[in-house]
């Protein structure tokens, strides 16, 4: 209040100002100390350094905050001031952090490269950073030489005394090199020391390369716990703007554990967030993910929507993991509508444009299920030779489950069906339940045409209880597809408990029940708000009912 009415000398009350800010603790009573700070600059005289220092300050503070446009503009007013060398790498740092998650990432690499050079010498922990976050850039594009030669210039940089989070990072730089030079089994050992140092970690930034390095491990739920950690110290440090990212990273274990509503949600609130920060990139990856959750609920339309923003989000920041994910929403999608030669030429053409191996690899068992089914035999067993090596250097069922499923599909006579039982052993000792559901209607599938439908029922039969529970409208339909050419009967699909609806349906049917607008409905579910009025009609419709009154009355 007292650098507000200028109660007194502006340079006093600019070192008051400053001093408080910083000392201050981001408790709900203190005002955010970025407009502190911002205040404290503009009562500095412009020839004192301090002036650019609080505007850097200020610009870091917002970052943190969530303010993505405030920290730009503040750094913009930095332009016209004399800054020392070290203060400019800690811009560089800056902004290269905010192209990351909002920008351009080769943009992006170059400013973080050019930050950790400097910092190297005289900030060590800082420099490391930034290594990773260029490292980062280039996994986000799907540019796997620029990680790898970031990750051998960061081998040549190690030192004997480093702390715990710097070898973290440094076994995460090495793990992943290998892991995306093909190289598993060598990528395993610096991928557990990850995980191990994990332990004494505090920090979020940190922490979330713990995460991936056990996805790469197969250990799901530790990759899921360690996430959660991430995100919740993020929070208990009021780190706003690392939130949307962190929540990325939680979703890659849901994925393969095959909790769809569980990534329904994440992903909503990650794009919610990464919307209000301005991390486009970001954005673009929940959108993707969120795609994927509509094509497993067989919302089509919905899917091909989210899909289609996530990859032009991606075209337009040269995103390629969003790219991938998008693509692979789109394939599945066409796998559970029975079109497996419009997803296996999806992911083809995907496989030969974009080089992101992690989701390349988490869409292996897609493309080989799609190339079977369409005989290309020569590309699915390649993929399998690639998805045999990863796997081989993990420890999970659930993984090996698959590999033995995909096996199977493309087994000769009298090979599959030992294939098959192999897959679901598997499948019993890991979480993987969706999966194992797909496993069961393929295998049930392969016998109703090997003319033994009696065996084929009790299969089709535990695909179509867990489709069912999950929502999963157009698998569903195939198990009952498959059961009536098996000669059983099947009574008519009846979802949740309008029986008739499928679960976006549903959702938006409660929403609405409740008193929520089609514009609120929308933007809760990030859908648009013509997609909302079909999907209302479509409501109205299968109900037999015209009007909102009516569906409050039903859905009580």
């Amino acid at each position: 209040h007292r650098a507000r009415a200028l109660d007194g000398p502006p340079a006093v009350l600019a070192d008051d100002l400053a001093a408080a800010a910083l000392d201050a603790h981001p408790a709900h009573t203190h005002p955010e100390p970025y407009r502190a700070l911002e205040r404290a600059a503009e009562l500095t005289a412009p020839h004192d350094p301090a002036k650019a220092e609080r505007l850097a300050a200020a610009a870091r503070h917002a970052w943190v905050a969530g303010r993505p446009q405030v920290a730009r503009s503040l750094l913009a007013r930095l332009r016209s001031l004399t800054t020392p060398r070290e203060l400019r790498a800690q811009v560089q740092l800056l902004h290269g952090s905010l192209e990351l998650l909002g920008g351009e990432t080769g943009s992006a690499r170059e400013e973080l490269l050019a930050a950790a050079a400097w910092f190297l010498e005289s900030h060590r922990m800082l420099g490391v950073r930034a290594l990773v976050r260029a490292a980062d850039a280039s996994y986000r594009a799907g540019d796997n030489r620029a990680f790898i030669a970031i990750a051998r210039q960061a081998a040549a940089l190690r030192r004997p005394d480093e702390t715990d989070a710097t070898q973290l990072m440094f076994e995460y730089l090495a793990g992943m090199a290998s892991t995306f030079s093909g190289s598993h089994q060598e990528a395993a050992a610096p991928l557990r020391r990850v995980v191990e140092l994990a332990g004494s970690v505090r920090d979020p930034a940190v922490l979330v390369w713990a995460c991936v390095a056990s996805m790469l491990l197969g250990e799901d739920a530790s990759a899921h716990r360690l996430s959660a950690r991430a995100v919740e110290a993020a929070r208990v440090r009021g780190a706003v703007s690392a939130i949307p990212q962190l929540l990325e990273y939680m979703i890659y274990p849901e994925i393969w554990m095959g909790r769809y509503s569980s990534v329904a949600t994440t992903a909503a609130q990650g794009l919610r967030l990464a919307r209000e920060t301005g991390q486009l990139n970001t954005a673009a990856q929940h959108l993707a993910w969120l795609a994927i959750t509509a094509a497993v609920e067989g919302d089509q339309e919905t899917c091909r929507a989210r899909a289609d923003a996530a990859i032009d989000l991606a075209g337009a920041h040269d995103l390629g993991i969003a790219g991938a994910i998008g693509t692979w929403a789109l394939a599945h999608l066409d796998l559970a509508t029975g079109r497996p030669a419009d997803a296996a030429n999806r992911l083809r053409a995907e496989r030969r444009t974009n080089s992101h191996v992690v989701i390349r690899v988490m869409a292996t068992p897609h493309f080989i299920e799609a190339s079977a089914r369409t005989g290309d035999r020569e590309a699915a067993g390649a993929a399998l030779r690639v998805l045999e090596r990863w796997v081989g250097s993990t420890r999970s069922p659930g993984l090996r489950a698959l590999v033995a499923r995909c096996r199977a599909l493309l087994a000769g006579p009298g090979e599959a069906e030992e294939l098959f039982r192999e897959a679901l052993d598997l499948h019993g000792q890991g979480v993987y339940e969706f999966e194992a559901a797909r496993t069961r209607l393929l295998y049930g599938s392969a016998l109703r045409r090997d003319r033994r439908p009696g065996a084929a029922r009790t299969h089709l039969h535990s695909a179509l209880e867990t489709f069912e529970r999950y929502g999963a409208r157009l698998w569903t339909e195939q198990a009952r597809t498959e059961l009536r050419a098996s000669g059983e009967p099947v009574r008519p699909a009846l979802d949740a408990t309008t029986g008739q609806l499928t679960a976006q349906q549903l959702q938006i049917a409660r929403m609405v029940a409740e008193g929520a607008t089609n514009k609120e409905v929308a933007e809760q579910l990030f859908l648009s708000r013509r997609t909302v009025e079909h999907h209302l009609r479509n409501i109205f419709s299968r109900l037999g009912i015209r009007s909102r009154v009516e569906l409050v009355r039903l859905m009580s």
